[in-house]
């Protein structure tokens, strides 16, 4: 070893003794610091030279998490980081007298804070300070970052749940400085989003900043306050999927009603079933909704398809009783047998078995009454000439009266059929007026889902 590394090595293991020195050195220029600081400092008054000056304080927000959003008690719980900077005059020192040392970190207790709070707050609770610590740089200028859960009250609009978009403020401001004592003002344009942790159910679309100045009641000078608007929209896909999706699906079942054979037996029970499940997801849709003056879309759209199974319920049953009108019913009116099963049939193609689509049965007059033979009456005796003339006049009557029935017989099963082919016509309109209704208010309500 050479004498140039045995200095090197001396020079070292000099260093290392100094080190802890250095460092006790630094620990007593803080101390000192401190102490020089706060002999004579009150936490009590506003920290400026001049008592008619004003306190500028900057306040900025980061929103981390949305933890709650209550609709039905309007109340929003956020998770933020709140900042403030402001300039402590009391608090300068020369950084050259003190080693270098330009800031220090100390607890906000030790020092005046402003006494800003949350206007619009939806808690009982008083409102507590974080217990963290401020960075204290050698011009006065003091910085204090505090995590904070607020709950503020949102007046939530679920007029077009669960395609709803939300508009919530958080107002803070000096609680007992006016704006000739303190003025809040915001940094930048809107909150930080930088760490915020995405929500399942709503998605944020900015939260721009807003100062005011305003005068209350109360007091002559103005308040200044900073509002930070939290603009949200509503993640629908559940809610489409486990509530829009459903009723669809069970509205576009419900005129299938009029597609059912008038035998099955089942047309008005449908149509009941359906009325059924549409109130169970109507009244899971109540339980989540608060109690407000406008009906959310969902709403409206689970009442009109309600109203329309209703209906259909109904106009089933006033057919059925057209099926089921037997042969003493009166015959089918003019106008229905050459509207209804004329030019109706044909359009909507109701045809009896064997007939091509386009081509109806040609309505049919009621069969006239057939003469009967009354100046022909059987001889009140016997007559007992095997070829007299009487036995074949007595056996023309017996056929006229048999034919007379079998016509009668045939004319109201001729009424009954056509009386179960205007039913079948009605069922068959029926179906394609309420299906398209069904599929178009479906669509209106699925396009707001795009």
């Amino acid at each position: 070893m050479g004498p140039r590394s045995h200095h090197l090595s001396l020079g070292f293991l000099l260093l290392l003794s100094l080190l802890p020195e250095c460092l006790g050195a630094e620990g007593r220029l803080a101390h000192k610091l401190f102490r020089d600081l706060f002999a004579n400092y009150t936490s009590a008054l506003r920290p400026v030279a001049d008592t008619d000056q004003a306190l500028n304080v900057t306040l900025e927000v980061t929103l981390s998490q949305i933890i709650d959003m209550d609709e039905r008690n309007q109340v929003l719980t956020l998770y933020l980081w709140i900042r403030q900077e402001w300039t402590d005059a009391h608090l300068r020192w020369d950084p050259d007298a003190y080693g270098g040392l330009d800031a220090i970190r100390i607890p906000s207790s030790l020092v005046w804070r402003p006494d800003i709070v949350l206007y619009n707050k939806a808690d009982a609770q008083p409102p507590a300070s974080a217990s963290t610590n401020v960075v204290l740089r050698h011009d006065g200028a003091v910085r204090w970052d505090a995590p904070a859960i607020t709950r503020s009250s949102c007046r939530v609009d679920v007029s077009a749940f669960p395609f709803d978009a939300q508009r919530c403020g958080l107002t803070f401001g000096s609680w007992t400085h006016g704006g000739h004592q303190l003025d809040v003002r915001p940094r930048g344009t809107a909150a930080s989003l930088a760490d915020f942790v995405e929500n399942v159910e709503w998605h944020v679309l900015g939260m721009p900043a807003r100062r005011r100045v305003l005068t209350y009641g109360c007091c002559s000078e103005p308040y200044p306050d900073v509002t930070f608007t939290l603009l949200l929209r509503r993640r629908a896909a559940a809610y489409v999927c486990n509530l829009l999706l459903p009723c669809v699906l069970i509205s576009l079942l419900a005129p299938l009603a009029f597609h059912l054979p008038a035998d099955s037996g089942e047309k008005v029970s449908l149509g009941v079933t359906v009325l059924l499940a549409l109130t169970v997801f109507q009244l899971l849709l109540a339980e989540s909704m608060p109690p407000a003056e406008s009906v959310p879309l969902i709403g409206k759209y689970y009442m009109a398809t309600m109203t329309m199974v209703t209906f259909s319920t109904a106009l089933t049953i006033l057919i059925m009783n057209l099926h089921y009108c037997g042969p003493s019913a009166r015959p089918v009116p003019a106008w229905a047998r050459a509207l209804l099963l004329g030019r109706l049939a044909r359009g909507l193609c109701v045809r009896e078995r064997g007939e091509p689509c386009g081509q109806s049965r040609p309505p049919e007059s009621p069969p006239s009454p057939q003469p009967s033979d009354e100046g022909v009456h059987p001889p009140a005796v016997p007559c007992h000439e095997p070829r007299c003339l009487c036995h074949q006049e007595a056996l023309l009557h017996h056929v006229a009266t048999i034919a007379n029935t079998f016509h009668s017989h045939r004319a109201a099963q001729r009424r009954h059929e056509d009386w179960k082919r205007l039913a079948r016509v009605m069922d068959r309109f029926f179906l394609g007026i309420f299906f398209s209704m069904a599929l178009v208010m479906s669509l209106l309500v699925l396009v707001q889902a795009l």
